[in-house]
């Protein structure tokens, strides 16, 4: 299975989410300015793949090196040979914000290139995210084109949120203009009780023995913060599909998440 199948379910471009059956591994959401945990449910400390989540450490990385500049500085053309499974959206001049919004893959492959293995390893050993492993399928070379989709990176529930929690408070070794810029460049959305929710989704299908993919039980991530007045909640929701259905697996758990959540945080 190619590229494009694994990484479909990436895309985050507003799409509605199908009906789907599908299992919630972890939800956890904890309290960004103290140790307490506001609600943990299900397995928080299996790792999986990242997929599109990676964005967040990604982004950065690529303004704490200076490969990124701004919300719109440096903006990538689209050039003949780049993954463009994304659509027309995939297929314009990208820049950090687009990138994020529409889940890019070629412009986090033309970074990554850029920052290289060791580079990305030794952030992501910093950052504390998951095994930091960046050396694609064993014997493919293909690290910097797809560790973070299905292959070597690997982080838990509790892993997310414990680097959004650094993210958000200001505490990861970046420059503060990383911090920032990241922070800007996440999507947003409000949604009723007066939050401001910031977050990514992502996915990505595992693998079978034999080495092909189960696009059956896709795993949905969304991972993010939740922001009230002087109140940061920090979130992340994983999810694995018993099925096969229209639309993507993040889409499913951003979605389902957001609906629940006004319910969760109702009085806290």
């Amino acid at each position: 299975m190619n590229l494009r199948i694994i990484a479909a379910g990436m895309l985050l471009s507003g799409s509605t989410a199908a009906t789907a059956v599908a299992g919630t591994i972890c939800t956890l959401i904890t309290d960004a300015g103290g140790e307490g945990t506001v609600l943990q449910e299900g397995d928080c400390d299996s790792r999986v793949t990242p997929a599109s989540t990676f964005k967040v450490a990604l982004s950065l990385m690529g303004y704490d090196s200076g490969y990124l500049k701004d919300e719109h500085e440096p903006t990538l053309a689209f050039r003949k040979g780049y993954v463009d499974w994304g659509g027309d959206n995939w297929k314009q001049p990208t820049d950090a914000t687009r990138w994020m919004k529409y889940s890019v893959v070629w412009f986090s492959q033309q970074m990554t290139k850029s920052l290289g293995e060791k580079t990305l390893h030794d952030y992501a050993t910093k950052f504390g995210y998951g095994n930091a492993d960046f050396s694609g399928d064993p014997g493919k070379d293909n690290g910097l084109e797809r560790a973070w989709i299905a292959s070597s990176l690997k982080i838990s529930p509790r892993e997310q949120v414990a680097f959004l929690k650094k993210l958000v408070n200001g505490r990861l070794p970046v420059s503060a203009h990383a911090t920032d810029m990241t922070l800007k460049v996440v999507e947003e959305r409000q949604i009723p009780g007066g939050w401001t929710v910031h977050g990514k989704t992502g996915a990505a299908f595992p693998r079978r023995a034999d080495g092909s993919f189960d696009q059956a039980r896709g795993w949905g991530w969304f991972v993010g913060w939740a922001q009230k007045e002087d109140r940061t909640l920090v979130f992340a929701r994983l999810i694995q599909d018993e099925r096969t259905e229209p639309g993507t697996p993040g889409v499913r758990a951003r979605d389902a998440f957001l609906g629940e959540l006004p319910a969760l945080l109702a009085g806290r």
